[in-house]
């Protein structure tokens, strides 16, 4: 899987943007926070990218901070919300906001995002109001943010089957025992935890 992506920026819209990297040019799918904070065309860009897989497409979808990413993918768990629908909810609210209305349980405030209704704000702040850090000024940035290799360890083990928060901790516990380790020696330590 794709989990970081560093090149040239070729193209960029509110929702996409083009990077080529060794000489292939990836279409990713990014928030209006992302777009707005590109650099200019033809200079270098890094993203950190989320991988979807469905039987018919394999799409990007780019975030240039790691917490921005971590909080798309803790909304594409809640039923309902698919990868589309989670970039136009970050495009919608500042994160930093959105995690504030979820832990608040500020149904309104998340209704106002174009495409959320009463359901799936209830949804949202259900499922995810355990799962986020505490409502402030650096509520984002207090998501764990993982090396390229934990986010790889982290894929392998969802495509294995496993949950994400489940395999987030597995994770988070085997990079205590060191940083920039390699991603087979972290890997079957977290399987190893999740298989006891």
């Amino acid at each position: 899987m794709i989990a970081h992506l560093r090149g040239t920026l070729l193209a960029k819209h509110p929702n996409q943007a083009v990077v080529e990297t060794g000489g292939i040019g990836y279409d990713v799918t990014i928030t209006v926070p992302t777009f707005s904070d590109l650099p200019s065309l033809g200079s270098n860009v890094a993203l950190h990218i989320h991988t979807h897989v469905r039987e018919d497409v394999i799409a990007l979808y780019g975030f240039l901070r790691p917490e921005e990413k971590q909080l798309f993918e803790k909304l594409i768990t809640v039923s309902g919300i698919g990868p589309k629908l989670a970039i136009t909810i970050l495009s919608g609210m500042a994160a930093d906001d959105m995690v504030k209305a979820i832990r608040e349980n500020d149904v309104a405030r998340l209704t106002r995002i174009p495409g959320i209704g009463k359901k799936t704000a209830e949804r949202m702040v259900l499922e995810l109001r355990d799962k986020l850090p505490p409502a402030g000024a650096d509520a984002v940035t207090a998501i764990p943010s993982l090396t390229a290799a934990e986010e790889d360890v982290l894929s392998a083990l969802q495509n294995l089957g496993y949950q994400r928060a489940s395999a987030e901790k597995a994770v988070m516990a085997v990079s205590k025992n060191g940083k920039g380790r390699a991603f087979e020696v972290m890997f079957r330590e977290a399987l190893a935890l999740l298989s006891k």
